[in-house]
């Protein structure tokens, strides 16, 4: 799955760029789009990223593009790899900012792990 975020002033840290919990927060909702869509009717908690290193400083205006790929599925969770690139910066085409695998387990309405199949 394939998603944008345009960075306006309120995602801007002290520094005056994008503050890495935003990008965080970016990560996490794209991901758990993409296992809800995978796995409709069922619902969700994030347990984990594997590495959080933020590979360079994003402006503001920056349109960033996040890819999402399911990369493992068992019995009761499910893991994605998000990439992130800025499409705004012609010499960065198709490099990457930011990139992790995000992990949810599937919990039932009251909210215990259940069967995700």
């Amino acid at each position: 799955m394939d998603n944008y975020q345009l960075v306006l002033p309120e995602h801007l840290n002290h520094y005056g760029y994008l503050f890495g919990g935003t990008l965080l927060k970016w990560v996490d909702e794209s991901a758990y789009i993409s296992a809800r869509l995978d796995h409709r009717g069922k619902s969700f908690v994030t347990v984990g990223m594997d590495e959080v290193i933020f590979k360079e400083k994003v402006a503001l205006g920056s349109i960033l593009h996040f890819n999402v790929k399911k990369i493992k599925s068992g019995k009761t969770s499910v893991t994605y790899k998000v990439s992130v690139t800025n499409t705004s910066v012609p010499e960065n085409n198709n490099h990457e900012i930011f990139t992790t695998s995000i992990t949810f387990v599937c919990i039932d309405k009251n909210g215990n792990k259940c069967i995700l199949i």
